[in-house]
């Protein structure tokens, strides 16, 4: 058997609507928050009895914005650039988490803040997520401390929590924006912040000065900014 068929379980609302910004690893945008809604069959109610008594969950995923390949190409690459390396040095597939894989499936890590139903539907919050809007969902998995908390394991090139080495500042026209915006959006500033800190920008021009405007789709906002001398400028938010 070479194949394997799997049920889309569930269909994640993330305020990452594309790739670019979304955080390499959970947690580490602690106020990126989420709604994860149940898909019929799997929509009952009496699926989630007990799981209020879990903080954090299990997210097994497919990696649905992967590029097709290209014609004649490879099917899948046996090494990859991991950014945390800069992107320059090439480390073999199962050695990373790189979306790029044989199978494109993932693990992610989440904090649960409960389940709500609402219009005869099921959702479950949740936070620190580190995945785009539109994500399929293949299972859920409560966390276990005892079993899958190891503080001595080895972590190889990403043992520790990657620096927050970039300050984020927000120009006029932006801090005018955030303030007409504080009531309907109160943690969105934070938002902006904690997702610039992890330098969004490929690999290769980490910590790096660069002239080039970036543009990223967070929430309902298309945010613009420049990065120099170490500090970010949010230059604007414009209302999708």
């Amino acid at each position: 058997m070479n194949e394997i068929n799997h049920h889309i379980i569930a269909t994640l609302h993330s305020p990452y609507k594309e790739k670019f910004a979304v955080p390499r690893q959970p947690g580490l945008v602690p106020s990126a928050h989420a709604e994860l809604e149940m898909l019929a069959p799997y929509n009952d109610i009496n699926a989630f009895n007990e799981l209020n008594a879990f903080s954090h969950l299990w997210l097994i995923f497919q990696f649905h914005k992967n590029a097709a390949p290209k014609k004649d190409a490879l099917p899948w690459s046996p090494t990859v650039r991991p950014p945390r390396l800069g992107g320059n040095k090439r480390i073999g597939v199962f050695a990373t988490r790189s979306p790029n894989r044989p199978n494109p499936i993932g693990l992610s890590l989440v904090k649960f803040n409960g389940v709500v139903q609402r219009d005869g539907k099921v959702f479950l919050l949740l936070s620190n997520i580190d995945l785009v809007d539109g994500t399929p969902i293949l299972d859920i998995k409560p966390y276990l401390p005892y079993a899958d908390s190891l503080p001595n394991a080895e972590a190889g090139f990403a043992q520790t929590e990657p620096e927050e080495n970039l300050t984020v500042n927000f120009s006029q026209q932006a801090t005018t924006q955030l303030i007409q915006l504080a009531s309907q959006y109160p943690t969105l500033q934070l938002f902006i912040i904690e997702v610039l800190q992890q330098d969004p920008r490929p690999a290769y021009k980490k910590l790096k000065d660069d002239n080039k405007v970036y543009a990223m789709h967070l929430l309902d906002f298309n945010i613009k900014w420049q990065c120099q001398e170490k500090t970010i400028l949010v230059l604007s938010l414009e209302q999708i």
